[in-house]
């Protein structure tokens, strides 16, 4: 199994590596300028990072538009990535009338892949300025007490994206649903 690590300039982008590695995974840190026919893998995950989606900051994004239009391959986009993925897909984002860092408290509102094992409610890590108001082709999946978008999974594609960070010893649960996306890859290989 072979998941690359798109780099959005994350703190955590090592962490995102590391975990994926010692669950037994080829992985490798990729730059987003990275051209796609350069990415054979099984999936990828957009790291989050420090631009800033709703407010201008999708530039810094090189190949990733290709890497959703091309690539025939589970994709988990974290924070600043589940945002591009949004965007990319026509979704709208913008500054977070309440930014929400360090932990908050998720809620799981409909059953699927990502969030199997976990329980309905946890506290997950987060660090964000912007949120997603929109999401056309995507259903929500959770969202924190203070109602904002955490999760969601495109309709018909495999594709997720999460606002707080799994990849943290902070996030409950954190290595169940990393693990549940590389379940997704493998499932989708065969």
């Amino acid at each position: 199994m072979r998941i690359l690590v798109v780099n959005f300039g994350s703190q955590w982008t090592h962490r995102i590596w590391r975990r994926l590695r010692d669950m037994g995974c080829e992985t490798e840190i990729v730059d987003v300028s990275t051209p796609v026919e350069e990415l054979a893998c099984d999936g990828i995950i957009l790291s989050g990072g420090a631009m800033s989606i709703g407010s201008g900051g999708e530039g810094e994004v090189g190949h990733a538009h290709e890497y959703l239009d091309k690539l025939d391959v589970p994709i988990l986009g974290i924070c600043a990535g589940q945002q591009f993925i949004a965007l990319h897909f026509g979704g709208k984002a913008q500054p977070a009338e309440n930014p929400e860092f360090g932990e908050v408290e998720i809620i799981v509102e409909k059953e699927n892949d990502l969030f199997r094992g976990v329980p309905k409610r946890f506290k997950a890590w987060a660090s964000h300025n912007d949120e997603i108001t929109e999401c056309p082709g995507f259903e929500i999946l959770a969202r924190s007490t203070k109602g904002v978008n955490h999760a969601m999974r495109h309709t018909e594609n495999p594709i997720y994206g999460t606002l707080f960070h799994p990849e943290v010893e902070h996030t409950e649960h954190g290595e169940r649903i990393m693990q549940n996306f590389v379940d997704v890859c493998r499932k989708w290989k065969k």
